[in-house]
């Protein structure tokens, strides 16, 4: 039993629109011709139904602060620090451009844990992007609270050493850096105000990183990019992925894909190999 026992049941609906102006963000901002017609790219629900608390609702970090109230979704744990830690994701139907959509969230579990830094607190939300009477999207998100970085505690996580990516074990390896504009755009295709990622001073001086943090389901969606690219449009029928260590703008990202059984494997390393996502992913039959 936890304070927050009271969260876990509670349910969040929101409502949307498969826009062409929003498909056409989307693919301008990972160099993609704009689709008029069809489907949303896959990744795209991550744009869909956000959070739009007024900005005199927002916590320090950006995020929608929470409360006590029934109108918060989110329990209000109090440790300070919020990670995107993980998603399983089925696409069920594909998104069409143009369609109303609702988004049913439901709060799942809420886990304390005791971590080699301090407390945690492990909270899974059930996401379910619907259209048409039916599910098109189902996500369980996994979302980490921890406490602050200790006062003088060296920027985290160390520089990258002199070792190098191999790309030898990977079927195909892809090669980018992603810089403060594109991570802009994604906070804003994701209305996203979460300071990591645009306000270099915060991130540092405040949550103790060496830099701009790339957003978790950015490298999900730049790994869901290039499965397009590998296996075809709306190819696949399931992605999970985990966030293992931070990365940074301005620095190399290599990502990788490989078959790997019935599905692919798919991973996401800075320049000397260190492994900042793993994922996996089947394809539809």
């Amino acid at each position: 039993m936890t304070e927050w026992d009271g969260w876990v049941g509670r349910e969040e609906r929101r409502e949307d629109r498969v826009d062409t102006s929003l498909v056409a963000r989307w693919c301008a901002t990972f160099n993609r011709p704009a689709a008029q017609e069809g489907f949303a790219p896959q990744g795209l629900h991550w744009c869909l139904c956000v959070p739009d608390a007024p900005t005199a609702g927002l916590a320090q970090d950006g995020h929608p602060r929470r409360d006590t109230s029934a109108d918060s979704f989110l329990p209000p744990i109090p440790l300070p620090r919020r990670m995107w830690a993980s998603s399983a994701v089925e696409f069920l139907r594909p998104l069409p451009i143009g369609e109303n959509v609702e988004r049913v969230s439901q709060v799942k579990s809420i886990k304390p844990k005791q971590g080699s830094t301090g407390p945690l607190v492990f909270l899974e939300v059930e996401h379910e992007t619907r259209f048409g009477g039916e599910i098109g999207v189902r996500e369980v998100q996994t979302i980490v609270y921890r406490d602050a970085s200790a006062a003088g505690a060296p920027p985290a996580p160390p520089l990258p050493g002199a070792d190098a990516f191999d790309p030898a074990p990977w079927g195909t390896v892809h090669t980018i850096t992603p810089g403060e504009t594109l991570l802009f755009r994604y906070s804003a295709l994701t209305f996203n105000s979460h300071r990591i990622h645009y306000d270099l001073p915060y991130a540092r001086g405040e949550e103790g990183y060496r830099g701009l943090v790339v957003h978790g389901p950015l490298m999900a969606s730049f790994l869901l990019d290039l499965a397009r690219r590998e296996l075809g449009e709306q190819a696949l029928a399931t992605f999970a992925f985990r966030g293992v260590a931070p990365a940074f703008g301005g620095e190399v990202l290599h990502l990788a894909l490989r078959s790997a059984g019935t599905g692919h494997e798919l991973g996401a390393f800075a320049r000397d190999g260190r492994q900042v996502m793993s994922a996996t992913a089947t394809v539809r039959a």
